[in-house]
């Protein structure tokens, strides 16, 4: 299915049509329920599929009440990674402490999921494929707001107009930089970089992860099952380098010059990165803007208020943001609609996005007294009996959302 030439929805019922861009978590679980209250949902997504594979993630506190109103917990339960056993390492490579995860997620275990990235969208996405539009290997390349409804132009080149229009389009969002502008003016770097691939497990590890630390680097080997192994490099750097994104080799050349001199395992694992073909490379970074909205076009998701992985919260951010979006959206217009959504979910957003200075970051100490002291604290915890999870997971009760008569 393509856009080119596709006639314009004429407003002959009162449904809505909204356009979605990007068929991600955020995309799916919003389609889900804008089609529930009976909108035109049109999602388009540049990639050629629905996306699979991805490093597994985590859904917890809110988030999980979400995919249980979607009908999905059962199935998701069933994905359930079941990581038992995380291990830190020293710069040698001898054993600092092993942990139950939760212990350190701060999540909540029997109740918290860890699913692999792709087995979650994949859920969401046959959950509504069958009643909601999907038009893949194409992308918004214009946005005209100057009529009463947002004409598009895609990349394709088919021309449509929506009664509104939202971005789903993932952390390095074009829907955000068509609205409000740069990336940059709301990037804020974290102080880190990091690789992610995958490679054969040949290092017998099943259902746990081994993280080796020295000063300012990190590498991790986390075992989903007996197969297939995710590897993670990260490593401090004062500054994001803008100049490696559109170039795989000069990334594969940072994490190479970063862990030049490292041990156990890390040669090994930068020999698989030159060989990887499923590499991701980012900035560990968090995205804060005074608003999402603008007009008939309003951002969710890592597009409005990405995290970072230090926080664990990601997944679970999306997921309670798109339907907080959609039920805002259900008996409103766009103007009151964006604003509801606002002013119930910002206080979420800004708690979870904190847990970055409440023990995230200080899992990557730059210093080798931040690092004995992180070993220090990570001993202690060993003793301590588990928790009832973090509050902000928690941190806002879902309301119920009724469709329009």
């Amino acid at each position: 299915m393509t856009l080119t030439d596709r006639p314009t929805r004429t407003r002959t019922t009162p449904r809505r049509t909204v356009l979605i861009s990007g068929a991600g978590i955020a995309g799916c679980v919003l389609a889900f329920w804008l089609n529930r209250y009976g909108h035109a949902v049109t999602v388009v997504e540049k990639a050629g599929a629905p996306r699979n594979g991805g490093y597994p993630v985590d859904v917890r506190g809110t988030a999980l009440e979400v995919v249980r109103r979607m009908g999905l917990l059962p199935r998701l339960r069933d994905a359930h990674v079941d990581l038992r056993r995380l291990t830190f390492l020293e710069g040698d490579g001898s054993e600092v402490v092993s942990l139950r995860p939760h212990t350190v997620t701060g999540g909540v275990a029997g109740r918290d999921l860890e699913i692999r990235r792709g087995d979650l969208t994949d859920a969401l996405h046959t959950a509504v494929r069958d009643d909601v539009e999907f038009v893949f290997d194409d992308s918004v390349d214009t946005l005209d707001r100057s009529g009463r409804g947002v004409d598009v132009t895609f990349r394709g080149g088919g021309r449509r107009t929506f009664d509104m229009v939202l971005g789903a389009d993932g952390t390095h969002s074009r829907t955000r930089e068509m609205l409000f502008g740069p990336e940059k003016e709301f990037h804020h770097y974290l102080g880190y970089c990091f690789a992610v691939f995958t490679l054969r497990n040949t290092f017998g590890l099943s259902h746990e992860t081994v993280m080796w630390n020295s000063p300012g680097r990190a590498a991790a080997l986390y075992a989903v099952d007996d197969d297939e192994v995710h590897a993670f490099l990260n490593f401090a750097r004062p500054e994001p380098p803008f100049e490696a994104f559109p170039d795989p080799s000069a990334q594969r050349a940072l994490v190479d010059a970063a862990f030049a001199d490292a041990g156990w395992e890390v040669p090994g694992l930068l020999a698989a990165l030159r060989e990887a073909d499923d590499v991701f490379f980012d900035t560990v970074g968090q995205i804060r803007m005074p608003r999402w909205s603008s007009g008939r076009v309003a951002l969710v998701g890592d597009a409005a208020w990405a995290p970072s992985f230090l926080t664990g919260q990601g997944t679970s951010l999306a997921l309670v943001g798109a339907y907080m979006l959609a039920g805002s959206l259900a008996d409103r217009d766009h103007a009151a609609g964006f604003a509801a959504y606002e002013s119930s979910l910002r206080d979420f957003v800004t708690v979870n996005q904190a847990l970055v200075g409440k023990g995230g970051a200080t899992l990557f100490p730059t210093t080798p007294r931040a690092l004995e002291e992180r070993n220090d604290r990570l001993r202690a915890l060993d003793a301590m009996p588990a928790g009832k999870g973090r509050p902000a997971h928690s941190a806002l009760t879902l309301p119920e959302f009724e469709p329009p008569s």
